[in-house]
């Protein structure tokens, strides 16, 4: 809630028509940022399928899987400060590139690992750890390439197109959560070392695409490195009561909304619909979230932007409530997709937020507590979502979850009135700063 403030800038706008148009330049610009964003995501997938069915053909272990996404967590949470400091001080086009190339020759390692493995050279014991190894590596580079490739946005767009230019990003990456998982699953099955190859080729086209960008501008922070300006990210979220109130909402909405962990239970023992239902519910929180971003591409939000990101965060609730107790297939479905398009809505606001209120000079350390936050929301909303299923029952947990995020919504709306009344997302109004 899923990939998201500065010096007083213009009066708000009324107008509530879209954007005008970005020159030709910019356009072809931002489109080859997407393409390449979309190529990473897209590997991004199909590594994450094709690593579990090899880590489960290898172990038969299901404790084996969970320490699949520990590996792929644990090094954005030990470099998230590094991560940060990195992106403002060096070429952020170079270090997504950079990245992706490591992402590449990591996912090449996994096609020899996995082609050795099935060959017979290479014995379970020594595979997996290598296959952890590589996915470790993996893990560390997108560290680093999350959010910096997120703070090339601004230097790509100009500062009226902002909002459209993350709607059209988000909808990039929501397309290959929908696409990925399903072209990783069938090249496997086609042959386990061409889905990793294929990744492995797709991460090296990003790379290139990024690397040929230019930008319109490029802000390089000269603070000298100490601890204070490591730190210096969290301390400016901390002082900016619009920043940290988009942050730490969507934290806790998704920490407590987090049905995704659930489905599985859902699908074969209160719906009754197999993998294949469980395969459409999955996709349902995305192609709801993919409509909702392209259509933000195309008519930006105008109006109250913070009653607007709130009324979305409850209509994320109220959806998970519905989901919880449906017992209809169809019903279940159009829940899940309501929620994936309210889940666009809040992450279309937050990143432009995050981006139009930061200066440029700290967006890298900023959009890199921002990535921590959003990883750790997914990851502990599962964790939460179990627990609170093993002690009250799934139907229940889900629920209290929905009622938990609107709650959260609600108490929010009057601890951080400033994000409440924000009116605008063009940057303007009482707290902006660029």
């Amino acid at each position: 809630m899923p990939d998201a403030p500065q010096p007083s800038a213009p009066a708000p706008s009324s107008s509530s028509s879209p954007s005008p148009a970005p020159p030709a330049h910019d356009a072809r610009r931002f489109a080859r940022y997407l393409l390449g964003r979309a190529a990473s995501s897209l590997s991004f997938q199909m590594l994450s399928v094709a690593v579990g069915w090899q880590i489960y053909h290898l172990t038969g272990s299901a404790y084996a899987l969970g320490l699949v996404g520990l590996a792929q967590f644990l090094p954005m949470v030990c470099l998230t400060l590094v991560v940060g400091h990195v992106a403002d001080r060096f070429d952020r086009r170079r270090i997504v590139a950079v990245c992706m190339g490591i992402e590449s020759l990591a996912a090449f390692g996994l096609a020899a690992v996995v082609a050795v493995s099935l060959a017979g050279a290479l014995s379970a014991s020594f595979a997996v750890p290598a296959v952890y190894a590589l996915i470790i590596v993996n893990g560390a580079a997108r560290a680093f390439e999350a959010p910096t490739s997120a703070t090339l946005v601004p230097a790509l767009t100009p500062r009226e197109g902002l909002q459209r230019a993350t709607a059209w990003s988000t909808s990039a990456n929501q397309t290959a959560q929908i696409l990925g998982p399903a072209l990783g699953g069938v090249c496997y099955a086609i042959a386990p070392t061409f889905a990793f190859a294929l990744a492995a080729v797709l991460f090296a086209i990003g790379a290139v695409l990024i690397g040929r960008l230019t930008l319109a501008r490029r802000v390089v922070s000269r603070t000298p490195v100490t601890l204070a300006s490591v730190f210096s990210g969290v301390s400016f979220i901390r002082s900016q009561p619009v920043v940290l109130g988009t942050l730490s909402l969507d934290l806790f909405a998704v920490l407590l909304g987090g049905a995704t962990a659930l489905m599985p239970i859902f699908a074969r023992d209160i719906l009754a619909v197999g993998p294949w239902g469980l395969g459409v519910m999955r996709s349902a929180p995305a192609v709801g979230a993919l409509a909702m971003s392209v259509w933000l591409g195309r008519r930006p939000l105008s109006g109250p932007i913070g009653r607007i990101l709130f009324g979305a965060l409850i209509l994320f609730g109220l959806a998970t409530v519905v989901f919880a107790f449906s017992r209809s297939l169809p019903l279940t479905v159009a829940a899940l997709v309501v929620l994936g398009a309210a889940d666009s809505i809040s992450v279309v606001v937050r990143i432009t937020l995050v981006q139009l209120l930061t200066p440029d000079e700290m967006l890298g350390r900023v959009s890199a507590v921002n990535t921590l936050f959003v990883g750790t929301s997914n990851q502990l909303g599962e964790f939460e979502s179990g627990v609170t299923a093993g002690l009250f029952g799934t139907v229940a947990a889900t629920a209290m979850g929905g009622v938990g995020t609107i709650l959260v919504s609600l108490l929010w709306m009057r601890l951080f009135p400033q994000l409440r009344d924000m009116r605008s997302l063009d940057g303007s109004g009482p707290e902006a700063r660029r």
